[in-house]
């Protein structure tokens, strides 16, 4: 069975976007951090959004920006298989990427039954929240950013039931960063 990976960047008082959605906080670029950006790019799998995660990563990777700011990591995120689940979408133009209208849950339980990669949820808190409440994420590797917003959208925001997970392991980077990996129990 294919294997439901979460990678989301939070700030240290738990939120993934600010009061505005803004999420430009979680970038903070230095070598090291860049360096760990590009190795984990590498990784491979099939990248799953929701709409409207879909439409800033498209809008953004395939651009001459992001080929000059972080060429690995744009090469992979144009390259890999790519997922958006969407009720409201009629069609996607990012190269490799499928549309699901279907629910997500029970797309997802088939998506995981299928051969093929890993997958990976970037961004996408609406659809974490409700993969978290069907007990469909494997591993959630979670970004902690040093600072504080204050308000904003946490990333379990509607999740009804206590999910219990296991820490796996930890790496901080010099910009402040503390990415966590921590694998649902179940």
């Amino acid at each position: 069975m294919r294997k439901l990976t979460v990678f989301n960047q939070i700030s240290l008082d738990g939120y993934f976007s600010d009061g505005h959605g803004d999420m430009s906080w979680a970038h903070k670029a230095d070598a090291e951090w860049r360096a760990f950006t590009a190795e984990n790019a590498r990784g491979g799998g099939e990248l799953v959004f929701g709409r409207v995660t879909y439409e800033l990563m498209a809008s953004f990777w395939p651009t001459r920006a992001a080929l000059e700011a972080a060429p690995a990591v744009a090469e992979r995120m144009n390259s890999l298989p790519k997922v958006v689940f969407s009720r409201t979408l009629d069609s996607v133009s990012w190269n490799n990427t499928r549309l699901i209208k279907g629910d997500l849950a029970t797309e997802v339980r088939k998506l995981k039954a299928e051969p093929g990669p890993n997958m990976v949820v970037m961004g996408s808190g609406s659809i974490v929240s409700q993969l978290t409440d069907a007990r469909l994420v494997d591993e959630y590797q979670i970004v902690v950013n040093a600072l504080v917003l204050g308000s904003g959208r946490t990333l379990f925001e509607g999740v009804k039931e206590r999910a219990d997970l296991r820490l796996k392991k930890t790496r901080s980077f010099s910009n402040g960063n503390v990415v966590l990996w921590y694998e649902a129990t179940v």
